[in-house]
């Protein structure tokens, strides 16, 4: 695309770098931007900024948070007993919105796939098997995905947790097959939480 303007262009190569935006997209929210009052632009602009330097991980959960431990955890109306085991931040929101579960969280970032070369080490495995350990956590329950990778990470800490006295369980297959959790409608979602199974049940609905 020709722009004519290099300030232009700069700002439509940044923005096209988000995901799901193209090259004319990007052009659309520039041209936007410009018609709009400066102190609009400004207040964007100021907004990512300090997106970006003021928004880190939770210590505990790996959620996001502005401070080292994020509200949920900090909470003192949530159970701290139950962990939902979720791959993205995405999902916590999604699982928030169904106001369907009063427990903790564990954020993975992301599932085991040898193919897209994430490996054990690259999640936060290791740190959820070190709050089970040390935290006073009677259930867990895994919140992924309806798909093999999830299923086999998921597997994967139940063998890591097996020994411990700890209820595992995970929702109830209400998510279609292949499906991505954050994208499950609430009521969809909300009743697989509430419907949850033992984890070693599941083995026996594949």
């Amino acid at each position: 695309m020709n722009f004519n303007n290099k300030l232009i262009e700069n700002a439509v190569d940044e923005i096209s770098k988000l995901p799901g935006i193209g090259k004319r997209s990007a052009l659309r929210v520039v041209l936007h931007l410009l018609r709009q009052p400066k102190i609009q632009t400004q207040g964007l602009s100021q907004s990512l900024v300090e997106l970006r330097e003021k928004v880190q991980y939770c210590q505990n959960c790996f959620n996001i948070s502005e401070t080292p431990i994020c509200g949920i955890c900090r909470s003192h109306s949530r159970d701290s007993s139950m962990i939902c085991v979720v791959e993205s931040i995405e999902d916590v929101m999604a699982i928030e919105n169904t106001a369907q579960f009063k427990g903790h969280y564990h954020v993975l970032g992301g599932v085991v796939s040898p193919l897209l070369g994430i490996v054990i080490d690259d999640l936060t495995i290791v740190q959820l098997v070190e709050r089970v350990n040390k935290q006073n956590i009677k259930e867990l329950i895994f919140a992924l995905s309806s798909t093999v990778e999830a299923d086999s990470t998921a597997y994967y800490i139940y063998k890591q947790l097996q020994k411990n006295e700890l209820k595992i369980s995970t929702l109830a297959r209400g998510i279609p097959l292949g499906d991505e959790l954050e994208y499950a409608d609430e009521l969809t979602l909300g009743r697989s939480i509430i419907a949850r199974i033992p984890f070693e049940k599941s083995f026996e609905i594949h």
